[in-house]
């Protein structure tokens, strides 16, 4: 596979599409109060950066990372395009975001998911690269519909 990575301005009416897909699905599985993801506007917010990635030319998926300091980075908005399920696109994108927040010297990335069963198949990816299960970070809040996780880099 020939998966191609690149810093995206939001723009393109395919990374809109994948982006409401996106909110629609947080949205269906877990309380509105407990949904944490950028809508469009905060992902083209200070501090964050949104990468999509394309297999010739067609959007596969998308991620973003959101630095709130010069330590800690946080994992936003990962998504994978529904033809390119379980073909390694989640992969090579949290690849990509964990090399970029050490490029940057980041000690910390971090991230919030959901806890229900629709985000289990995110939980062993993220578990398989290394995050392990921690506190609330930044301005988030204990939830019981949040899960915490964290990579010291």
């Amino acid at each position: 596979m020939s998966f191609a990575i690149a810093e995206d301005d939001l723009s393109g009416s395919d990374v809109r599409a994948l982006l409401e897909e996106h909110f629609a699905g947080m949205l269906a599985n877990s309380p509105k109060d407990s949904c944490h993801f950028l809508d469009v506007e905060g992902l083209k917010g200070p501090g964050v950066t949104f990468w999509t990635i394309r297999e010739n030319g067609v959007l596969a998926g998308m991620g973003a990372m959101k630095q709130h300091d010069a330590g800690l980075g946080e994992i936003k908005s990962m998504r994978t395009a529904q033809p390119f399920l379980r073909r390694g696109v989640a992969a090579a994108m949290l690849a990509h975001i964990v090399a970029e927040a050490r490029a940057r010297g980041l000690s910390r990335l971090s991230l919030e998911t959901g806890s229900g069963a629709a985000f289990e198949p995110a939980i062993a990816l993220y578990r398989a690269h290394g995050f392990v299960d921690c506190a609330p970070f930044a301005d988030y809040r204990p939830d019981p519909f949040s899960r915490f996780m964290t990579l010291e880099l």
